[in-house]
């Protein structure tokens, strides 16, 4: 079974679940994609990080996102890129400004220098507005984002929004591929 394929199925036993919920955006939805679940356990997040490596672009120099979906993605890809000898520094984007200190919004900026191009990950986009949130704190921080991936696009919006602003969103799955990946398991 190759990494996506596995990936899937644990996203499936640990991250989806049926039912009705409300969204952060505020929308309804029949299901919930909590990847934190899949993130968090130690294949997971070895697969995640595989993946997430083998679709990064080879100028890119680190990776981040806003907390707290991106955290343990950022920790995968960035651990794992060491092991592989590509040593890509992470940095994670705060919902509010540390409010004393440096009183930023990036954590872990002494990784990079002005310029720096990086590639925002995320968990799950719906309609993109963290997401587009995390970049422009991310571009404000001085860094440059070349890339943007998540594990989850719903197709519910966040796609257009981000292309609005000139960015282009890649996703491991989409909600339906993701299914997909169950079906040909059920065969």
């Amino acid at each position: 079974m190759n990494d996506i394929s596995r990936l899937a199925q644990l996203l499936l036993q640990k991250s989806y679940v049926r039912g009705e919920v409300t969204l952060t955006s505020g929308l309804k939805s029949d299901y919930y994609f909590d990847c934190k679940q899949t993130a968090l356990d130690a294949e997971g997040g070895y697969l995640l990080g595989r993946c997430f490596l083998q679709l990064l672009k080879p100028e890119i120099q680190g990776v981040g996102g806003m907390t707290l979906g991106a955290d343990p993605l950022v920790s995968c890809v960035s651990v794992l890129s060491f092991v592989e000898g590509r040593s890509l520094p992470g940095f994670i984007v705060r919902k509010k400004a540390k409010g004393h200190g440096t009183n930023q919004y990036l954590e872990g900026l002494a990784n990079f220098s002005e310029g720096t191009r990086v590639a925002v990950l995320e968990d799950v986009v719906t309609t993109g507005g963290s997401l587009l949130t995390a970049c422009r704190r991310t571009r404000e921080a001085g860094l440059r984002i070349v890339q943007i991936l998540c594990v989850l696009d719903r197709k519910e919006g966040g796609t257009e929004l981000l292309r609005q602003h000139g960015y282009k969103l890649e996703a491991l799955f989409t909600k339906e591929e993701l299914l997909s990946h169950q079906q040909s398991q059920e065969l």
